[in-house]
């Protein structure tokens, strides 16, 4: 199957915004690593090891790779014709489903390996939905 020029520049638009929104947030990690005070209340630190680098290298790349699945499952889809609607439905319900299920595999992985920060390996999750809705506000208003 040849990927579609679509499939390749929607990716990687995820991909560096993706990126990006990680670094953001191990910014945030080590600024708070060394604001937040040794004896804080409850015992609560904000670590900044490999554990929150992991988290988040890994968080990027599910993010990413269950968009690009997403593009290679809809690009499949289209190729097809009318009879064949009802398989292009099931293609793409199975398709979600493994997606959903590499997602909460993750994060299942994020809570119980401690060689992964759990808040840093789900908040990539959350990021290409936002930058698609930001992405389709920003272009909504210059009327494209």
């Amino acid at each position: 199957m040849v990927i579609q020029d679509a499939v390749k520049k929607e990716t990687s638009f995820i991909a560096v915004g993706t990126a990006v929104a990680s670094l953001v947030v191990l910014a945030v990690f080590f600024v708070l690593h060394q604001v937040v005070p040794v004896d804080a209340p409850f015992g609560y630190k904000v670590p900044f090891d490999y554990t929150v680098f992991l988290g988040a290298i890994g968080g990027t790349v599910v993010a990413v790779g269950n968009f690009f699945w997403m593009g290679l499952t809809v690009q499949k889809i289209t190729g097809m014709n009318e009879e064949e609607m009802d398989r292009a439905r099931s293609t793409m319900a199975v398709s979600l489903r493994y997606r959903t299920m590499m997602q909460l595999l993750w994060v299942i992985l994020s809570i119980f390996v401690p060689a992964i920060n759990l808040v840093t390996g789900v908040i990539p999750l959350f990021i290409p939905s936002i930058l698609i809705k930001i992405r389709g506000i920003l272009t909504a208003r210059k009327g494209r």
